[in-house]
């Protein structure tokens, strides 16, 4: 069960268009793998090193506080995703995508818990929590 395998899940549930990582941080497998799947992928991470590097590689990155976001960097998202955040930044990421109605994805590290409000789904293995906000 690779982490690409994430990728694959959002293909088949997120229609096809604008999409943002949020604290992505070194691990580019999932956005890279989006965007060869014809995705627009909006990197996001506070850490400029973490931007830089997202951009070396062909991705859009920004840099953003999740704790106070700029709204207009996600204007148009269809759907916003993390790949292993860490536990403090999970209620700022649903609080966005309460804000801008767009559905939030989680792929949790092992172990950690997500809030209740989030419906759990395994996908080739992967523990998934899916927010809905539309």
């Amino acid at each position: 069960m690779p982490v690409e395998d994430f990728a694959d899940f959002m293909a088949q549930n997120v229609p096809k268009g604008k999409v943002a990582e949020l604290g992505i941080g070194f691990q580019f497998k999932v956005a890279l793998r989006l965007k060869g799947l014809g995705y627009d992928v909006l990197a996001v991470d506070w850490n400029p090193s973490s931007v830089e590097r997202a951009r070396e590689l062909g991705i859009n990155a920004v840099r953003d506080d999740l704790f106070s976001p700029n709204l207009e960097l996600y204007r148009g998202v269809k759907a916003l995703y993390s790949v292993r955040p860490t536990p403090e930044i999970v209620r700022p990421i649903l609080e966005l995508g309460r804000k801008l109605n767009a559905p939030v994805y989680i792929l949790p590290l092992t172990g950690d818990t997500m809030p209740r409000t989030m419906r759990l789904v395994s996908f080739r293995g992967l523990p998934i929590y899916v927010a809905k906000h539309i």
